[in-house]
């Protein structure tokens, strides 16, 4: 079955060149010149994956990005943009995004990271199936519904906060080396990944903050480790 691609490009040549580039390699292509339009055919259809460009009229990328994520965090995206600026790409990685591809752009490279990002998310809906709720401290996690929840209180965790982590917690008490976690998540080491990482350890410790047995500690220039100092058991 064809996998099914939503473009959101609003330079016509372009966006032209990249859906026939990619009908040629059997996707079947959704191309959309501006946010709103891409927005309402999301909406309306069933996509396998998303690329967006960032500067766009009416809906730029990065807000075209938080309303997909919320609307389905598991359906991956990339963005394909000429915007350089360090603080662009941690936002767009902050988003949840599995890429950022600057433009110009190598065909077979934009292909093969593509490619990657698929087979992973496919991978990942397997596992996803496999678990059973986990008690970590006083919180219960869930890794199927990407939920942690304390009490009466329940998160709905983002793709990355969940896997980051299903990574700790397979780790809890033990060191989790940041390099290897940070390619675990996302198939590759980068600069601007690790950054992004980090942020979704943040997140993670200010939900984690109600427990006082839990922490999640650095290791100088090595890691992380979710320190639970109780007993735990499986749900």
């Amino acid at each position: 079955m064809h996998k099914k691609i939503l473009l959101v490009e609003d330079d016509t040549s372009l966006g032209f060149l990249i859906t026939e580039l990619l009908e040629d390699e059997d996707f079947e292509v959704k191309l959309c010149r501006d946010g709103l339009t891409g927005w309402k055919s999301f909406q309306q259809h069933t996509y396998d994956l998303c690329i967006l460009d960032v500067s766009m009229p009416g809906m730029d990328g990065f807000q075209l990005a938080e309303k997909i994520h919320n609307a389905n965090p598991k359906i991956p995206f990339l963005f394909l943009t000429a915007r350089t600026l360090k603080e662009d790409k941690l936002r767009g990685f902050a988003l949840g995004a599995q890429d950022y591809i600057l433009k110009p752009f190598d065909q077979d490279e934009l292909l093969c990271r593509m490619r990657v990002m698929l087979q992973r998310n496919g991978k990942v809906e397997v596992a996803t199936e496999l678990e059973n709720p986990t008690n970590v401290g006083d919180y219960l996690f869930d890794h199927a519904r990407q939920e942690l929840s304390w009490n009466d209180e329940v998160w709905r965790l983002t793709e990355k906060e969940n896997a980051v982590l299903k990574l700790l917690c397979q780790n809890k008490n033990q060191i989790l080396k940041r390099d290897e976690a940070v390619e675990a998540i996302y198939g590759k080491k980068d600069y601007f990944l690790g950054r992004s990482f980090d942020v979704f350890i943040s997140h993670l410790r200010k939900m984690l903050a109600n427990d006082p047995q839990i922490s999640i500690d650095n290791v100088f220039k090595v890691g992380f480790i979710l320190n639970v100092r109780k007993q735990e058991s499986a749900v």
